[in-house]
């Protein structure tokens, strides 16, 4: 019994459908992805921040709608001028964001590039392993790592037990609740954000501009920040700022392992929307992140694009 093929025809014309609408779908199912769950989240934050805090469900009032009265609306700018006014309360966890991720940015790249280094210099199979062991914390739980970083660091802790032992020091030292121990979470957690885009550069890097310094009469350091360090440019700015911008939201690592003076804005945004159950003012503070962290980056790619630009007329 013969098998019943599809025509040439039905072959012709499914090819041409998905030439035409495959493009749009691998194309609008990442952007309706983000117009769903990030846009849109993004829309009623700011329109929440504009509107006024209430007792209830939802805790805030809507910003606008229809009564028996007719069209109301509770557009204000309240909350943005209780910021103001209470300036003291936010200014200084503000500055503290912005100081503790810079500095553990810089920490975890002190850390990374020559891990990177390393990883991008070694064989392939070395390379891959190497790569596990880097990805391998992704694959536990944050919290439990932030609980064995206490384990470690507390006055009963496996450190000061060491240096102890080692007659370095005679009574335990307070590592918890300090800078140091925000600083190490940070490192724990985000080093291999770090690590990967300056590995993903590194190992892309042309080596026989290395062998031709090299031929010319460049030692390693000179070869280093003449070649490889200004190609890896890139890698480390994707790097510092996957790093940077989640870490100026944290929250976590600062209530686990820091104390009052490391208080962030993560922990003031987590007060004013479960505790003092103030969603409209929460809200106006997360958008003044929002802005403080992109408003750099959108100025640093506007700058970026300038100097393309004025290079290309230059040529």
């Amino acid at each position: 019994m013969a098998e019943l093929t599809p025509p040439a025809s039905s072959h012709s014309a499914l090819r041409r459908i998905a030439a035409s609408y495959g493009k749009w779908l691998v194309i609008g199912l990442p952007l309706l992805w983000l117009f769903v769950f990030f846009l849109v989240p993004l829309l009623e934050m700011a329109q929440v921040s504009f509107t006024e805090a209430r007792r209830g469900i939802p805790p805030f009032k809507p910003l606008w709608g229809f009564d028996e009265d007719g069209f109301f609306t509770n557009f204000n700018f309240e909350n943005y001028g209780l910021i103001i006014e209470y300036a003291d309360d936010y200014i200084g966890p503000a500055i503290n964001s912005v100081r503790i991720a810079f500095f553990a940015t810089l920490i975890c790249l002190l850390f990374a590039y020559p891990m990177a280094y390393w990883i991008a210099r070694t064989d392939e199979r070395t390379r891959l392993i190497l790569l596990i062991l880097v990805l391998l914390p992704f694959w536990t739980s944050s919290l439990l790592r932030m609980y064995a970083l206490i384990g470690l660091l507390n006055p009963n802790g496996f450190v000061n037990a060491v240096l102890m032992w080692l007659g370095i020091i005679e009574n335990p030292i307070k590592l918890m609740q300090t800078e140091f121990s925000v600083y190490m979470g940070m490192l724990l957690t985000y080093l291999p954000l770090m690590i990967l885009p300056l590995y993903a550069t590194l190992t892309r890097l042309d080596q026989t501009l290395n062998e031709a310094a090299a031929d010319l009469g460049a030692n390693s350091f000179t070869i280093f920040t003449t070649i490889t360090l200004p190609l890896s440019l890139p890698g480390i700015i994707a790097g510092c700022l996957l790093v940077f911008i989640p870490a100026v939201g944290e929250f976590v690592i600062p209530a686990l392992l820091g104390g009052p003076d490391q208080l962030m804005l993560g922990k003031v945004l987590w007060t004013e929307f479960f505790r003092n159950r103030d969603w409209p003012v929460a809200s106006a503070i997360a958008l003044i992140l929002m802005i403080i962290v992109t408003g750099p980056i959108i100025y640093m790619r506007h700058v970026d694009r300038l100097g393309d630009e004025t290079s290309e007329e230059g040529a």
